[in-house]
């Protein structure tokens, strides 16, 4: 497999967090490709969380490679990393991570601020930002409301939608459907994969609900991506 084969590789990564030496990750390979869904199984303190932060960017490797989309993480700047993030990977974080006082639509919209590319392939924001609403089960109405105001449920759908717009090459979602109900979980992956579908976006989705795995291309878990190493130097 050649690099323009893959989307996210890692090889021979090694990390442990600074203070917390009894415990390190390793991941021998791993490796994604265009348009690929894959849905990522582990148990809380598998380590789901320290592989993310590597595949971000937002902790580098001690040793082996973490390349996305192209880019060496441990080869460029901390703030050519931000840029890169803010470029290449939509973020569906657990905790939404939504601003609570800007509206819905402000919200949606905020990544094409960071990202000249993905405000390139958007050219009307605001109506972007209507069709992904309507598309994700949330009234026209939502966009003027504060983020801060919805309910759990409606708050993980705009954080969707905020990591969708402008069609971003990776999308990694961490636990994105814990909050919603049966219906609102079959319409978010089905617009997750309209998206890898249509723009060959990599879907990488962290999840411990076994259940989903018919729907995605490929499933992984956690302990055979990646090996806790106790006693890590």
């Amino acid at each position: 497999m050649n690099d323009q084969d893959t989307i996210l590789s890692l090889s021979d990564v090694r990390y442990s967090w600074p203070g917390r030496a009894s415990f390190g990750l390793h991941v021998p390979q791993l490796t994604l490709t265009p348009g690929e869904t894959v849905l990522l199984l582990g148990e809380s303190g598998s380590g789901k969380s320290t592989l993310l932060s590597l595949i971000y960017g937002t902790i580098v490797a001690q040793s082996g490679a973490v390349t996305v989309a192209g880019t060496d993480i441990a080869a460029v700047s901390p703030s050519q990393r931000d840029r890169h993030r803010a470029e290449k990977i939509g973020l569906i974080f657990q905790q939404f991570n939504l601003l609570p006082f800007a509206s819905v639509r402000d919200n949606i919209t905020l990544p094409l601020q960071f990202a000249p590319d993905r405000r390139r392939r958007v050219p009307a924001p605001g109506a972007e930002a209507r069709r992904l609403c309507n598309a994700l089960g949330l009234p026209p109405q939502v966009l003027d409301t504060r983020a801060g105001a919805l309910s759990v449920g409606q708050q993980q759908r705009v954080a969707a939608a905020r990591a969708l717009i402008g069609t971003p090459p990776i999308i990694i979602a961490d636990e994105p459907t814990s909050s919603l109900d049966a219906a609102t979980q079959t319409a978010f992956l089905d617009v997750l994969f309209q998206q890898s579908q249509a723009h060959n976006t990599t879907v990488l989705m962290v999840s411990h609900d076994a259940r989903l795995s018919p729907q995605f291309d490929r499933v992984l878990h956690m302990a055979d991506v990646a090996q806790s190493v106790r006693g890590a130097p």
